[in-house]
């Protein structure tokens, strides 16, 4: 098997090529610009969906082949989840457009997620932000780098404010009563709505946030929602856990993150995920 590094330049590459053809479907300079949308389970997939991850598991089989490495991405996990898996402890894990209803809505904030599982935990991530023409990308115990097409700058999250003065980033559509109830009693008001929880991340990375929530309620972000992100998140200074503070696990038979996660730079994460959880009884209990 190639090692981490050589590893990282292949899934960079296919970001920035996985990019060029979601800009082309969202700027209708595509071969087929019509973005035909279906319906899966409530949630939106366009043709831009399906082309992507096609184009991303192609290329990342014919670079690393299928010895080595199982393969999932978000649009071909239902096929995928019904043949024999090879017992290998390397997963890749894939969302080809992070934010459909943002691409769809044209509000420019999607994303493509990379990411490389050991086991049960993410060792390489790469996060594209299309529109912004940014590629974050992190090794486990490598550190985060933002890369635009002129090179790559070692990123951190920010630090030094109060609780108070501390930005969340939010979801325009995915919120329910729990969550609202949550976020209007926090120490910290500051909102910033962003789509793809890539971006929300990117957000918290380039410093214009420090707070991400996410509460599931009939459903809950799926693997590949969060995998690539907590990596980019985690390797720039911040934390990414459950509110009782344990660790995000991936691979593990369920795709779901179910219950409270809480994404920060760091500096109040134990403070918030108890407070949280504080909260969130009251909500049960009124």
């Amino acid at each position: 098997m190639k090692d981490l590094q050589e590893i990282l330049v292949i899934a960079r590459q296919i970001g920035w090529e996985a990019a060029d053809i979601l800009r082309s479907y969202y700027h209708g300079t595509a071969k087929d610009p019509n973005l035909a949308v279906e319906y899966k389970q409530n949630e939106p997939v366009t043709v831009a969906d399906v082309a992507v991850s096609q184009y991303i598991l192609e290329k990342l089989q014919a670079s690393l082949g299928n010895e080595d490495f199982i393969y999932i991405s978000e649009e071909t996990y239902q096929f995928i989840n019904k043949s024999p898996q090879p017992s290998t402890p390397w997963v890749w894990i894939i969302d080809p457009l992070d934010g459909t209803r943002d691409f769809i809505e044209k509000t420019g904030e999607y994303a493509i997620h990379i990411a490389l599982v050991k086991e049960t935990r993410p060792v390489l991530a790469v996060v594209a932000v299309p529109e912004a023409q940014k590629l974050y990308y992190a090794t486990k115990g490598g550190g985060t780098f933002v890369e635009t097409r002129h090179g790559s700058v070692p990123i951190q999250v920010s630090s030094g404010k109060r609780v108070e003065d501390l930005t969340l980033v939010v979801s325009r559509s995915h919120r329910n009563p729990q969550l609202d109830y949550l976020l209007q009693n926090l120490p910290c008001q500051n909102q910033k709505a962003v789509g793809s929880v890539g971006c929300k991340i990117a957000t918290i990375v380039e410093q214009q946030a420090q707070i991400y929530i996410s509460l599931s309620g009939k459903s809950a972000p799926k693997d590949w929602d969060i995998a690539a992100p907590e990596l980019i998140l985690t390797e720039a200074g911040g934390q990414f856990t459950h509110f009782d503070g344990t660790p995000l696990e991936y691979n593990t038979g369920d795709i779901n993150q179910w219950g409270g996660l809480l994404a920060s730079n760091g500096e109040y994460h134990e403070v918030l995920c108890k407070e949280a959880e504080r909260i969130l009884a009251q909500f049960t209990d009124s």
